[in-house]
């Protein structure tokens, strides 16, 4: 990698669906010497039409956004920026949420409660050296790893598993998905008995863990009335 002139600011772009935690962020980024914020977005989809605009040097993402998540933001980037660095700043620290982040193109990932210094060294060490991540997710991803969702249910049950822990009945999946509500009702009985877990409190804890309900503040529309 070129050096970079020491004059040249670092142009950095954020993404972040919450507004006071990206305001936060881009206060204390643009307080650092040499680092220029030159745009925030609060949607993966909105992230990508800002790139097309700004051209950072460098992106800082979260992974729980509406629409366009930060995994499917890091994709789309990575194909069609491959050379853009994107750090991931997140308050999830599972192992297969940050395995998922990197098969996507992550350069680095640190957690929000990072200190400035680590925000900063995360920043010049990603553009210096190409990779940072941070000790509490290195040890992370150096962990035996359990079992994750994708190797323990189908795609069909993650769907499911999903639903579940968003509050949906039965009878609200099945229409959601298409199902009978005894179908649905066999594969959370399926999904329990892989997991080893016996009530809906758990399950959601499970998925929230995980990753496979992201964001803890969601939460899902009207339930679709079934028809008539």
């Amino acid at each position: 990698m070129p050096t970079r002139p020491p004059d040249v600011p670092i142009r950095i772009v954020l993404a972040d669906d919450h507004t006071l935690v990206r305001e936060a962020l881009g206060s204390l980024l643009g307080s650092i010497p040499g680092f220029e914020v030159v745009g925030e977005a609060a949607s993966g989809d909105e992230l990508l039409r800002l790139i097309e605009f700004r051209r950072p040097d460098i992106v800082l993402t979260d992974i729980s956004m509406p629409g366009l998540d930060g995994i499917g933001a890091l994709a789309r980037l990575h194909e069609l920026y491959p050379e853009l660095p994107v750090v991931v700043v997140s308050m999830l620290d599972a192992v297969d949420v940050i395995k998922r982040a990197v098969a996507s193109g992550a350069r680095g990932y640190l957690l929000k409660d990072a200190s400035r210094r680590e925000l900063e060294h995360a920043v010049r060490t990603v553009m210096a050296d190409g990779s940072y991540f941070s000790p509490a997710i290195a040890s992370r991803l150096l962990q035996k790893q359990a079992a994750g969702p994708g190797d323990l249910l189908t795609q069909r049950q993650i769907e499911i598993l999903k639903l579940i822990a968003a509050g949906l009945s039965s009878k609200q999946i099945g229409f959601e998905l298409g199902l009978s509500s005894k179908t649905v009702d066999v594969h959370r009985a399926r999904i329990m008995q892989r997991l080893d877990i016996h009530d809906v409190a758990s399950l959601t804890r499970y998925a929230l863990k995980n990753g496979v309900l992201e964001d803890p503040a969601w939460q899902p529309g009207p339930p679709p009335s079934a028809p008539q």
